[in-house]
């Protein structure tokens, strides 16, 4: 207290203790008060450098630096009247909501193995539900979804006031009927949505899987019923339906009580990543002599409570029927999650979580009503008609004088232009959003596109974000070995019989000779040993070899009836070709063993312990496996030491990315170039390097090696250092190029995208160098765009700086992975999402589920633009339901992100149609639809407000009864709703200039202006049409009624065609039909109309100059406006 706080900047505070202001003041010095992450508080008067002049100026004073979010946080009596008072409302809604829905608190739990009795507490039952309502929520919650509109409420008062006589004028059904028929489409458009969840529900649900009972054979069952103890049998190519303890593998019985108990699952519906996952059987049920035997033990598995990470899982198994009792240790390693997929014979689990408890479920968002921005500018729009509506009220109370019960007038006039605000508006605009969703259905150049949400169609032609998974959207999930770099000789895909060749001739040779061509002599590791120049054929032979061995890759047979069998020994076991297939953590593991396959080297048998290779020429080569060093995201590589038996020859083997492996091998001039011409080209490169080891090197290696593995402390660094040891000076092989591949089309989708102004942002949760390539190799990123990886922070001070240095760069792409960023949002997500919107292209990798659906909300609520998300795998689901548009692949993936998408494509290039065509005519006929009902509206109100003026201010209806429910049905209602065929640009057009996809992001279709254009359209309309009537009428009063109204039928019609852009044969018909329907019901119209009048040529000349009047004068300004001033798609229609 009393002294004064200096702050410096970042320059500044990362100088030592030493610095002359931390001597005077005896303080400690910025960077040392940083290291403990409780005492950062003065990071608060620190903002982040928002200005370019701040990194040029190190020494400039933090307290001149903007504040970029004091000015975000800033909340007033402006912010709560411009809709605070709606964040405001919706928030303790919220919280009334949460309080009345109160979840059960999540516990950890204690499951007994067939003890179903000592299992007492009660579980969420298993069974999938995506369902919005049920039968009792579904009428309130519909009728909910309708009425928080202003537009239904606002109709529902006008027609509960009916019931009141005084206020009634006309019929009960002008208004029942309209706003019960609305109410009607509404509900069975949602019961039939609600129909088809449950039965995709209902599929999943009752797929049959098996249990294991007290006898040790399976018993048939449904998921549904599967609580917390059961012991379900999952066989291979099943998923999993809850999340549980990997006990046992139902295999021969040779193999029963064997420790090598594993099984390999699919994750891609969980994490997004294709790699397939190694999952290892609890030690102690493993070693059962028969699978019957789990439930003659006693023991018990204690699980933590249910957590959100799916990468971590802590637990113990107890066996207490032993003396004495066993305690082991549960890791994700032992765990089987939900929506997962056996790859690999047939497990048996024990059940722990099960329904909303498991970690796929707690990853998965609930489901919104999602309403698109087009309704929501209608919804403001109506607001506004509903104030003129007041305000011509409160106007014709006033020309009366506030006489009598004025306030009663007041509401008579308010229900007398009612008609302001057309109740057929919704009904209109549901009906055409399914039209516009049967139109995409059938639309032969997106085959298979399906439209699950008939809501939000025009959100297709708003978008100005994307958010796109990458495995299984942006690629195929195949992965291709594309190119062998020995540094002298490349091969390619065009080459690699030359390479098969090479390993034929050398294996030929081997036999011949009969000795190993690998079988270097142990004294070739001694530095002494002479260096002979390799020949090309010997350099082939050893890369091939290499990649075949250094791995972790198992291949898997499997019989006709789809059961893995147990690999036998070399005398017992068919290595045929036509039932193998590959079993691997990475994808790019697979493409190496299957291109050594290819070229002749394939691997036939591998265990824990050892590995067979078959040459060209049937040899079986087996390797013991002694060391594996696997692969980590701070190594970025993996080794293995391995033992010839036929020679002894022992060789260290490894394999990563040229980052890890360029100061470990050999001098060489040409690695780094080729990596270079390698990525450019959008592969995946691997180096491979090896070491020949005597035998004494390797025993002293693994002494070392071991006692560092006893260590207590710093086991991970000593371990490490040991490893490093052997890691010097090894022999470059080879360089290797693997290509994920693309769906078809993707690069010209991508930049056609880019083109209509859409950011595009990649969530994965694969690996930062696998999404930084494909960023890459899909265009995603520009070859001549810088790219900026964010480095890993961990707490406040790294973020802050980090941002710093992030805002100093122009025009680049971001890679950031989850972790940073979630890091970033928690201090500094303003800053954040500011400088990543600035970004041409995102890329977050490592992100989990809940953390996509998290970026997807934050570019709502800091951008307040439309987004749309796009996905395969059951992790998408989340940011699909998240985003404003959710869009579903059908893929390798499974249909659980089509289910729950919006909308629904087989191939990631159909996007570019569905958004450049079909969202741009779903916007612009919705616009158009819209503003025309709302004309149709007004114009009539022009007319009465017209009426009552001049006849002295009284509220009594210019057309009653079943004139104005015919004016807004059979009169004017096909002809409107035709013009949901109408379109400004054809399909060619719109993909070949994908420029004009910007226009409909600014939403000038509907705004304000154009409302404001059809409001002086309807005044002006319906002035002349009131006017010309009551000036041309004779003597009688039903002579005006028939001579406006039926110029104002032919006024509609003709306004909708000079509204329309490209004329449609149903067009023409609608317009005919209409003008039938109307000249057919004049000879019932006898209560309105006198037909006499009506049959004289009087009628027809005074009908046809007020209708001319009315329009003539709007054709010849569009006329002048498209000559002189046309729009931009007219522009390149001509």
């Amino acid at each position: 207290p009393g002294h004064r706080s200096i702050l410096l900047p970042v320059s500044s505070q990362l100088r030592c203790c030493s610095s002359a202001e931390a001597r005077v003041t005896r303080a400690p010095c910025s960077l040392c008060r940083y290291q403990s992450e409780d005492d950062i508080s003065n990071l608060d008067e620190m903002p982040l450098m928002m200005s370019e002049e701040a990194f040029e100026n190190e020494e400039s004073d933090y307290h001149t630096l903007p504040r970029a979010r004091v000015g975000h946080r800033r909340r007033g009596l402006g912010w709560f009247l411009c809709g605070g008072w709606k964040v405001l409302c919706g928030s303790c809604c919220d919280c009334l909501l949460r309080t009345c829905r109160r979840r059960k608190e999540l516990k950890a739990r204690t499951v007994w193995l067939g003890c179903p009795e000592k299992c007492e507490e009660k579980y969420p039952k298993n069974g999938i539900k995506n369902q919005k309502y049920n039968i009792l929520t579904f009428v309130p919650g519909v009728l909910y979804q309708q009425f928080k509109f202003f537009l239904n409420l606002y109709f529902l008062v006008v027609a509960c006031s009916q019931f009141v006589p005084s206020l009634k004028i006309g019929y009960l059904y002008t208004y029942w009927a309209p706003l019960g028929f609305v109410l009607a489409v509404t509900m069975v458009r949602e019961a039939v949505d609600e129909v088809r969840r449950h039965r995709r529900d209902k599929e999943m649900n009752s797929q049959l899987y098996s249990k294991l009972t007290v006898r040790g054979d399976s018993l048939t069952d449904y998921s549904p019923r599967w609580q917390p103890r059961g012991q379900p049998v999952i066989p291979h190519g099943y998923c999993l339906m809850s999340d549980g303890i990997f006990l046992n593998l139902l295999v021969n019985s040779e193999h029963a009580g064997s420790d090598t108990c594993a099984c390999f699952i699919r994750t891609d519906q969980l994490d997004g990543e294709t790699d397939w996952k190694l999952k290892v059987a609890v030690a102690c049920t493993q070693r059962l002599p028969a699978v019957g035997d789990l439930f003659s033990i006693t023991a018990y598995v204690y699980a933590q409570q249910p957590e959100l990470d799916i990468h971590s899982f802590e637990g113990n198994f107890t066996r207490e029927d032993c003396d004495p009792p066993v305690h082991e240790s549960l890791s994700i390693e032992n765990t089987l999650w939900a929506s997962t997929v056996v790859a690999s014979g047939t497990v048996i689990g024990v059940v722990i979580y099960t329904g909303k408890e498991t970690r796929s479920v707690l990853n998965t968002s609930q489901s919104k009503n999602k309403v698109g921005l087009l309704d929501l500018e209608l919804n403001r729009l109506t607001k506004a008609l509903f104030l003129a509506q007041v305000v011509l009220s409160v106007v014709m109370v006033a020309l009366q004088g506030f006489v009598g019960p004025w306030f009663r007038n007041l509401f008579r006039f308010v229900v007398l232009f009612s008609y302001i605000i057309p109740i057929s508006l919704r009904v209109n605009l549901d009906m055409g959003k399914s039209a516009y969703g049967w139109i995409i259905m059938k639309d032969e150049n997106i085959p298979g596109t399906v439209v699950r949400t008939s809501t939000i169609p025009e959100e297709l032609g708003r978008l100005v974000y994307l958010l796109t998974d990458k495995t299984g959207t942006l690629t195929q999930n195949e992965m291709v070995f594309k190119r062998l770099h020995l540094g002298t000789v490349s091969y390619g895909t065009d080459t690699m019989d030359e390479v098969q060749s090479h390993i034929v001739q050398s294996h030929a040779q081997v036999r011949q000779h009969g000795t190993g061509a690998s079988a270097t002599p142990s004294h070739t590791a001694t530095p002494s040993a002479p260096k002979v120049r390799k020949s090309v054929v010997s350099r082939v032979h050893e890369a091939v070899k290499a990649i075949a061995l250094c791995h972790n890759v198992t291949p898997v047979y499997e019989t006709r009836t789809g059961m893995a069998e147990a690999e036998g020994t070399e005398a017992d076991q068919d290595f045929g070709d036509h039932n193998r297939t590959y079993q691997a953590s990475s994808p790019d593991e697979v493409a190496l063993v299957r291109w050594t396959e290819s070229v002749g080297l394939t691997l036939v048998n591998r265990d824990l312990t050892s590995l067979q290779l078959k040459t060209p020429v049937g040899q079986i080569l087996t390797f013991t496996i002694l060391q594996i060093f696997p692969f980590t995201s701070e190594s970025k590589r993996m080794g293995i030491i391995v033992k010839e038996e036929a020679t002894g020859e022992i060789t260290f083997y490894m394999k990563g990315a040229d980052v890890a492996m360029a100061s470990i091998v050999q001098y060489n001039d040409w690695l780094e170039e080729e990596c270079g011409n390698m990525a450019r080209e959008g592969l995946r490169t691997l180096v491979v390097a090896k070491k020949s080891l005597s035998e004494e090197q390797y025993q002293d290696f693994e002494s070392r090696y071991n006692q560092a593995r006893l260590s207590l402390y710093d086991r991970a660094l000593k371990v490490a250092a040991v490893v490093e040891s052997l890691e010097r000076e090894m022999e470059l092989l080879c360089l290797t190029g693997v290509e994920d591949q693309l769906q078809t089309d993707v690069r010209p989708t991508l930049e056609l995208l880019r083109n209509a102004g859409i950011k595009i942002w990649m969530l994965t949760g694969d690996k930062l160098e696998t999404a930084t390539c494909i960023a890459k190799s899909s265009r995603l990123v520009a070859r001549s765009q810088d790219i900026h990886v964010f480095r890993p922070v961990s707490n406040r001070v790294e973020a802050h700086l980090e941002l710093n240095a992030f805002r100093r760069k122009h025009d680049c792409a971001l890679v950031i992975s989850g972790d940073s960023l979630e890091v970033c949002l928690r201090y500094y997500e303003h800053e954040l999402v500011e400088l990543a919107c600035q970004c041409p292209a995102v890329v977050c990798c490592r992100c989990s589920p809940t953390q996509k659906a998290q970026i997807v909300r934050l570019l709502q609520q800091h951008t307040a633009n439309r987004t749309c998300a796009i996905g395969d795998g059951g992790n998408d689901v989340s940011m699909i339901q998240a985003a404003d548009c959710g869009i579903g692949i059908e893929g390798k993936e499974g249909r659980q992100a089509s289910l729950a998408a919006d909308f629904s494509i087989t191939q990631f290039k159909h996007i570019g149609r569905l958004l450049m065509v079909h969202g741009r005519n779903s916007y612009k006929r919705s616009a158009a639809l819209g503003q025309f009902v709302m004309h149709r509206g007004m114009i009539i109100s022009a007319m009465q407000a017209v009426f009552s003026s001049i006849f002295y201010f009284a509220s009594v209806p210019l057309y009653q009864g079943f004139l104005m429910v015919g004016y807004a049905t059979i009169y004017t209602m096909f002809p409107v709703f035709s013009l949901v065929l109408d379109q400004d640009v054809k399909p060619e057009m719109a993909l070949l200039y994908p420029e004009l996809y910007k226009d409909l992001t600014k939403g000038r279709s509907l705004s304000f202006k154009t409302f404001f254009i059809w409001a002086l359209i309807s005044v002006y309309q319906g002035g002349i049409l009131m006017y010309g009537a009551l000036v041309l009428f004779d003597q009688e009063f039903v002579h005006v009624v028939a001579i406006s109204f039926t110029a104002l039928v032919l006024t509609e019609l003709l306004m909708v065609a000079l509204t329309v852009r490209t004329w449609h044969w149903l067009m023409v018909m609608a317009e005919f039909l209409s003008l039938g329907c109307y000249l057919a019901s004049l000879a019932f119209l006898n209560e309105y109309f006198d037909l006499s009048f009506i049959a004289t040529g009087a009628f027809l000349w005074k009908v046809c100059v007020i209708t001319l009047v009315s329009c003539l004068p709007l054709y010849i300004i569009k006329y002048l406006k498209r000559k002189f001033s046309p729009p931009s798609y007219s522009k390149l229609s001509s």
